[in-house]
């Protein structure tokens, strides 16, 4: 892989990684538990699905062929969707959701961390702006999965499920592929080895004051970043693009 082909690669796999969190969030406005609570998400759907914006925009320049974020979101297939396997994950019920957002936040902190010290100043820049909203993403989803984990009987189970069952897709946030070793030795990318040590502290230490257990690792599901899907996601992006696919072209 050429170097110009891994920085494209990994700007798009960024910006996908953004948007379909963002839309997996937006799928629950309305239906979380307080109304605080629906704005917060809401808003956070709106930084994610802003820095997907950012990213596509980079990537329609670094590509060369005209392509807009536009063309980027609403007119790729499924399979060059190239987002992890664990935010494209139904959003099931609040624990589910809040454990979701724990696990990918915790990862993208200290990915946005060290991506801010990248030889690409673009995605330096985009990384640091990136990482204000991130942290507090993460502070505030933290006193969530807290206050679930340790709250009654019945939310400390329904969330140690949630945390056993999504587990299984983390796994695939630190693999790296010749993509990641690519873009690691020619623009300083970040080195997921050391990321993933940072992050299993840090969500053992989350997990442990809210009253948690940490699972043991086993097999993991992998194919998102190549992309090859969960059944889900198929599903999720037809909602998503229906409009553009069935009125191409259109616009306000």
């Amino acid at each position: 892989m050429t170097y110009d082909a891994a920085l494209l690669a990994y700007v798009s796999r960024l910006g996908d990684n953004a948007l379909i969190l963002g839309q997996r969030m937006v799928e629950v406005v309305a239906a979380y538990p307080e109304l605080e609570e629906e704005l917060a998400n809401a808003n956070f759907a709106l930084d994610y699905i802003g820095q997907a914006r950012m990213f596509y925009t980079y990537a329609g320049e670094l590509e060369g062929k005209g392509r807009s974020e536009d063309d980027f979101a609403f007119l790729r297939d499924e399979n060059e969707f190239c987002n992890c396997l664990l935010i494209e994950q139904p959003n099931g019920h609040f624990g589910d959701s809040v454990t979701k957002l724990v696990f990918f936040d915790a990862f993208y902190l200290s990915l946005l961390g060290a991506l801010k010290g990248c030889k690409d100043a673009r995605i330096a820049e985009i990384a640091a702006r990136a990482e204000k909203e991130i942290r507090y993403h993460l502070r505030h989803n933290t006193q969530w999965i807290v206050r679930l984990g340790d709250g009654t009987a019945e939310s400390h189970a329904r969330v140690q499920g949630s945390v056993d069952s999504l587990w299984k897709y983390t796994g695939e946030l630190f693999a790296p592929d010749v993509v990641d070793r690519t873009f690691a030795d020619e623009y300083g990318g970040p080195d997921l080895e050391a990321i993933h040590d940072q992050w299993k502290t840090d969500v053992k230490t989350i997990l442990d004051e809210a009253t948690l257990t940490m699972p043991e690792d086993g097999w993991m599901a992998m194919g998102g970043k190549a992309g090859r899907h969960t059944e889900h996601f198929g599903y999720m992006i037809a909602e998503m693009q229906y409009l553009q696919r069935r009125h191409p072209g259109a616009s306000w």
